[in-house]
């Protein structure tokens, strides 16, 4: 039988992957690649507060609108909570919550792998899930997240009392499964929690220490090393007189020497008659600025399903929606995984709560809803948090209202089924799909593009002739690359010196001058990549 420590180290080196197979898996696993890339119409009339683009409400299927993020945000996104379907076999009104179990994959593992390229490296997705699907979800993003980039799982208690149900015991809990993008996260993207006044009042100076408060930690610890057991399993004396050693297959934490000057420096401490064993003291002002959060969050700690019924309740009256999340776990979320300025991510937006805790917290932040309820929900929602309203976490956070966000519908595709170019897509729209599918890097968004220049990425200069961007210089609008639009482009950027790449719906250089001054030309739409 195989050693299944061996079997984790070579998973863990992507050698091995159990995979999780359904149906459609083979269509599923590409789908993300075939959606068409779509535009993001902006509605004015819907924005929030002061409009700040920061911050998105888009309306529309969310597999779609990630895909037309993309361009814009591939790779900034510090943080992505979503709470999907949970296939429990019940209908919401808002929601189908029945989808067959493959069906549920196929809709899930799409969107896992667009919202895994919106990431930052330094970022995290958190998932909430509960015990019908989660070790399949599990599974899937394993796959495509990586084995090695899973951070934990945390166990959220939802209820206050039992709940039969008709099962033969009560479901009390939820899931959050964690993942990081890359091992960046576990570097340096996440946050400990701020140390509760119960955790403060664990630091105490019984013996009036100069250096202040302390509490302390066992210095004798559990090791399978032998010769290292051995070497620290020295004898101590304590100030009572009495000897002391660890206890069988115990040794001290640290070697004689370092034992020593800890206690000569008084950090060691002996109990109040000097005779217990020896400990070692942990100073409050050396402590770190917070504690590390545990992987079981109860109801005191976050709330439950209750709380987040009265929210929602308090601001919409009987929504139709049963199953939002507390205002305190969103906060939590994104107190460990993000800083303020942010980005945050929710593409299973629901009642709105991601986006108001990020609002309220200096996150900027992308909602994205389907349905009506974008407008009949989220946005009444997130317009009373600029309003200041006092819910959730508003008095815990100082929140007195401000901001405001964007709001988007989903457009037609920028291709049509042939791939070419669909006549109404505006320059800013094509350039920032070129930017990406050249460079992999997102755009900066624009409102009113005036000039054919992309950027430099990798040494490499771009331009896209389109949509009449050069004031409909002649030939055709500007469309054209002639030798004096070549050179007007070029003396744009006069200390660049490497190659460009210029697109254009055709090319009157001839080959050899293109040649000399380092130039590719890409025929627009031929050359420009429909997904």
């Amino acid at each position: 039988m195989a050693d299944p420590r061996a079997i984790d180290r070579l998973q863990d080196k992507g050698w091995i992957l159990p995979i999780l197979d359904w149906m459609s898996r083979s269509e599923d696993i590409v789908a993300a690649a075939k959606v068409p890339y779509r535009m993001l119409e902006a509605v004015p009339d819907l924005d929030g507060g002061d409009g700040d683009p920061a911050n998105l409400l888009i309306q529309g299927d969310n597999l779609d609108a990630l895909k037309a993020l993309l361009p814009f945000y591939a790779g900034r996104v510090k943080c992505v909570y979503i709470d999907p379907p949970y296939n429990t076999r019940s209908a919401f009104e808002h929601y189908d919550d029945n989808l067959e179990h493959a069906q549920w994959l196929a809709m899930l593992y799409p969107r896992l792998v667009l919202l895994r390229e919106l990431l930052a490296e330094d970022g995290s997705v958190w998932v909430s899930i509960d015990d019908h699907e989660v070790h399949y979800l599990k599974v899937v993003m394993d796959e495509v997240f990586g084995r090695q980039n899973f951070v934990t799982n945390v166990v959220w208690e939802k209820v206050y009392t039992p709940k039969s149900n008709g099962r033969v015991m009560s479901a009390d809990h939820d899931h959050l499964i964690v993942y990081g993008k890359s091992s960046e996260f576990f570097d340096s993207g996440w946050n400990l929690l701020p140390r509760t006044a119960e955790q403060e009042a664990r630091f105490s100076n019984a013996d009036n220490d100069p250096s202040g408060p302390w509490r302390t930690y066992p210095l004798d610890v559990r090791t399978d090393n032998s010769a290292r057991r051995e070497k620290y399993r020295y004898e101590v004396t304590t100030p009572s007189g009495r000897k002391v050693r660890p206890s069988p297959g115990r040794h001290w934490s640290l070697p004689a020497e370092v034992f020593e000057a800890e206690l000569a420096a008084g950090r060691i401490y002996f109990g109040k008659d000097g005779s217990a064993m020896p400990t070692k003291k942990v100073y409050l002002k050396d402590a770190r600025a917070g504690v590390i959060a545990r992987t079981w969050w109860t109801y005191k700690d976050v709330g439950g399903n209750q709380d987040a019924k009265r929210e929602v309740l308090a601001l919409f009256g009987d929504s139709g929606f049963i199953t939002p999340k507390p205002e305190n776990l969103l906060a939590r979320v994104l107190h460990i995984a993000t800083d303020p300025g942010d980005l945050v991510l929710d593409s299973f937006l629901g009642s709105g709560t991601t986006a108001a805790v990020a609002h309220k917290m200096g996150r900027h932040w992308i909602g994205i809803e389907m349905g009506d309820h974008a407008e009949t929900h989220c946005k009444p929602r997130l317009d009373k948090v600029i309003e200041g309203e006092q819910g959730g976490i508003s008095e815990a956070v100082k929140w007195q209202g401000g901001g405001g966000y964007r709001y988007y519908r989903l457009g037609p595709p920028a291709f049509d089924a042939t791939g070419r170019i669909e006549p109404d897509i505006a320059f800013d729209a094509l350039a920032a799909h070129i930017w990406f599918a050249e460079t992999g890097q997102p755009a900066a968004r624009s409102e009113a593009a005036t000039s054919p220049l992309l950027g430099v990425h990798d040494g490499i200069a771009y331009a896209l002739l389109y949509n009449g961007i050069l004031g409909d210089r002649r030939p055709e609008g500007g469309n054209v690359l002639t030798p004096p639009i070549l050179a007007d482009l070029k003396a744009q950027l006069p200390d660049h010196y490497g190659p460009w790449v210029i697109y254009g719906e055709a090319c009157k250089v001839p080959s050899a001058r293109l040649k000399a001054a380092n130039v590719t030309f890409k025929q627009t739409p031929y050359d420009v990549k429909a997904r």
